[in-house]
């Protein structure tokens, strides 16, 4: 078992049913799958395919039927929910599609809500890290605004900066484009790909987007709760093709 040490994210012959006798739904079945610290990895799939349940186990949010699934080299398979909450604040940070800012907190203060809710002072290394973020993600004049006050794509580089702001093991993105224009989009997923290749953070973007999924340098293909494809970068158009296959395949 020394893989799920070296890897960020290690999920080993996964399996997550629900329902049961003629009604039972596999949404994943017997899944096994390293994520190596530092990637870029996209999960890609059909409708029903069991991407957000994927991304729901990463996160410590349902439990697994069977198999065993590490974070940061931690079983969360053997965790209760208070131990799983206190993983998820120490090692995982979020970027959901609809944002999740608090509204009634400034950008800063947003930026500062993982240190909050884990009721960590801030060194003066970290103090530097979230000024360099709030930075380059060009918030530098937005740090008193509330979210109302942002656009879309301002409102994702918060939370793309509180995210990172805690240097967690690995960042959850699930569908972070779904509610940004072309331009916006592309932007933070140039911010995302910028955090992996540079900063050395681990991040696994769930998306059902094909240019998305080609800003990662890892795809991963799910299809009826299994993994069927575990692919290099590839070309938005590749990727379509992979996904419009297994559809018809299905169809």
């Amino acid at each position: 078992m020394d893989s799920s040490f070296e890897s960020i994210v290690s999920f080993h012959s996964v399996s997550k049913v629900y329902g049961h006798g003629a009604g039972e739904v596999h949404a994943l079945n017997n899944v096994t799958v390293l994520v190596p610290r530092g990637g870029f990895t996209a999960v890609m799939g059909p409708s029903g395919s069991g991407k957000s349940t994927f991304m729901n186990l990463a996160a410590g949010l349902d439990d697994l039927s069977s198999g065993e699934v590490y974070v940061a080299g931690q079983p969360l398979h053997r965790m209760d929910d208070r131990a799983r909450t206190v993983l998820r604040r120490t090692h995982v940070g979020f970027v959901f599609q609809s944002f999740n800012l608090v509204p009634t907190l400034d950008v800063r203060e947003n930026v500062l809500l993982p240190f909050e809710l884990a009721r960590r002072r801030l060194s003066a290394d970290e103090r530097a890290w979230v000024d360099h973020l709030v930075d380059v993600l060009g918030l530098g004049d937005r740090v008193r605004h509330r979210p109302g006050e942002l656009s879309g794509g301002q409102q994702q580089r918060v939370a793309i900066a509180r995210a990172l702001a805690p240097r967690p093991s690995v960042v959850l993105a699930d569908e972070p484009t779904g509610n940004l224009d072309t331009r916006s989009s592309r932007e933070m997923l140039g911010l995302l790909r910028t955090a992996a290749r540079e900063y050395g953070q681990t991040i696994v973007m769930v998306s059902h987007d094909p240019v998305a999924a080609s800003y990662a340098d890892r795809v991963l293909v799910l299809a009826d709760g299994r993994l069927v494809g575990d692919h290099a970068a590839m070309s938005p158009h590749r990727i379509a093709e992979l996904l419009i296959g297994f559809e018809a395949g299905a169809a």
